[in-house]
């Protein structure tokens, strides 16, 4: 048995990431994730002030397949076998109809949310502890009501639970399971900022997401597989 347990967050120093980051580290994980803006990564590197036996902060475009790749393989040489693999990377960009989203809108929202789930557990179901593993996918609420005017967002988060069920299924004959979380729009200075006339008092908080994801990302929650879990609260957006 590995000396300490192995998570992968691919978006890792987002919101939701750097508090899940935090609280896997709690528990006495050793923590692998990836980031895009420097910024969010030196804030959480100065935050928690650890060296690389217990974390590791990469540079990744997980859209992009050999990166991801190579990520989860060096992951897995330093730390060992993966018991959570949490895929947090995504985003939304709304405000057009089908007839008037372009090309480029729709492939982006396809790529950083689908794209980037699919690369990420593809790389991380063959390096999955046999002991017992946790893959977390982030879906979202839109998947399942689709709201007008992100009708590409909403196609992207229905794939990513889909990809969710699929992978469930797959392995159901090992002691990984999958689910994708379906949470409504969280609460974060970038989605106040992106919808500044919505009533954002029931969204959910970072902080609360993630305590959600670290109880998926733990051996108790071994009944749950295939599943999409609301935490959208009492928000209706």
């Amino acid at each position: 048995m590995a000396e300490s347990n192995v998570a992968v967050i691919p978006g890792g120093t987002g919101s939701v990431g750097s508090c899940l980051t935090s609280k896997l580290l709690d528990r006495g994980f050793k923590v692998a994730v990836t980031y895009l803006l420097p910024e969010e990564a030196t804030a959480l590197e100065e935050r928690l002030d650890l060296d690389e036996s217990r974390l590791i902060i990469r540079r990744v475009d997980v859209t992009d397949a050999e990166a991801t790749e190579t990520f989860f393989a060096e992951a897995v040489d330093r730390f060992g076998s993966i018991n959570v693999m949490a895929s947090l990377v995504g985003g939304w960009s709304g405000g057009r109809d089908v007839a008037e989203t372009d090309d480029l809108r729709f492939q982006r929202m396809l790529d950083l949310n689908l794209k980037s789930a699919w690369n990420s557990t593809r790389a991380a179901i063959p390096r999955m502890s046999p002991e017992w593993g946790r893959i977390i996918l982030m879906g979202s609420k839109h998947s399942q009501d689709s709201p007008t005017g992100q009708a590409a967002y909403n196609m992207a988060k229905a794939g990513v639970l889909a990809l969710a069920r699929s992978a469930a299924a797959e392995l159901l004959d090992t002691n990984t399971t999958c689910n994708a979380l379906l949470p409504s729009v969280i609460n974060t200075e970038a989605t106040r900022s992106a919808l500044p006339y919505a009533d954002y008092v029931n969204w959910p908080l970072p902080e609360e997401v993630a305590r959600v994801i670290n109880f998926l990302a733990s051996e108790e929650s071994a009944v749950i597989n295939g599943g999409g879990v609301p935490v959208w609260g009492s928000a209706l957006i």
